[in-house]
């Protein structure tokens, strides 16, 4: 199939959507969700193009490439967002829009 070509990215994008959606719930328990507002929106930003991105791999899309440019974008922006905040979910967030950002920019190239 297609998409096993890319399942690294694949399982990259769906663990990074699993961990963003983890720490804007997170964020939001916390009680200081106004502090957080641009973690929250990058995080909810991350886990759907996140998602979108891994389903166009998944079904050998045309435009999966050119959405996992911005993928690999969004996950890098997210990753230093969550990087500022000393929290162990944002600290496990931004690891994985790190690994993510670099699957995309490698799916991207390919």
């Amino acid at each position: 199939m297609m998409h096993q070509q890319f399942q690294d990215c694949i399982d990259a994008c769906n663990a990074c959507a699993d961990a963003c959606d983890n720490c804007a719930a997170a964020c939001l328990q916390e009680g200081h969700a106004s502090e957080m507002a641009r973690c929250i929106a990058l995080n909810m930003d991350c886990a759907q193009v996140c998602r979108l991105s891994a389903a166009l791999m998944a079904r050998g899309s045309q435009f999966a490439a050119a959405l996992c440019r911005v993928c690999a974008d969004i996950c890098r922006a997210c990753a230093e967002e969550c990087g500022k905040h000393s929290m162990d979910h944002c600290q496990r967030c931004a690891e994985a829009c790190r690994r993510c950002a670099d699957a995309c920019a490698r799916m991207a190239a390919a």
